[in-house]
Parts: structure tokens; sequence; C-alpha cells
């Protein structure tokens, strides 16, 4: 299993030692040392939905110039603007058997790693 996400988000810590604390083996991938490549985003787009994976109530997106965010109306633009910018991903995003869960939310996390 794989999580990606960056080291200082609070979502992301809180993920990791659920995991942890479950037992649950898993790699963590910071986007910031390692930003996913274009395919990976069109793949966790087809399996979340870019509106899932763009992450609009985060500070990076709500750094952004209004102009720049009237042009992100697609997957193809959200990508764009997403390997410009991986911290406007919604985080964490994580790579399992189970299949791609996008963010942090205990009673999907409960279901999906019954541990």
């Amino acid at each position: 299993m794989n999580v990606y996400g960056i080291t200082n988000c609070d979502t992301v810590k809180q993920a990791r030692q659920w995991l942890t604390e479950r037992g649950v083996s898993h790699r963590f991938v910071d986007f910031k040392k390692t930003p996913p490549t274009r395919e990976k985003l069109a793949a966790w787009c087809a399996a979340a939905g870019w509106q899932t994976l763009l992450n609009r109530r985060g500070t990076t997106w709500k750094k952004l110039e209004p102009e720049v965010q009237a042009r992100v109306v697609d997957e193809g633009s959200a990508i764009a603007l997403m390997l410009a910018n991986p911290t406007a991903i919604r985080r964490p995003v994580v790579e399992s058997d189970e299949g791609i869960l996008v963010g942090f939310d205990r009673g999907e996390w409960e279901h999906t790693f019954p541990g």
C-alpha cells in the first residue's frame, strides 16, 4: 500500500497514525519529493474523479489567482494544475489492493481496512 501526501499535512499525519495503530503496512510517498506523474494523476482521476482529487478547500487553491482557478473546468485542466502544484491534490491518496482512497474519512477507512 502506498500513501501519498506531504509530511507536514495534519490529515496525512492522522491517516498515517491510524494505519500504524492498526498495524497496516504502508509506504509513504511525499508529493514534494516525488510528485505524481501525469499518468498517475490520470489513473487517480479515473478511479476517484478529478473533482474529488483536486483540493479546492486547501491553501494552495486559495492562493491561486482567480483566473487560474477559473481555467480548471475538466480532468485535463485539473491534471495540469495538479502537476504544476502537487499540494493542490487532496490528501492523502492511498493506493491499495482495495483501490484508491482520497482524503481521510475514518468511517470509510474502517470499512476498507477492517483489520
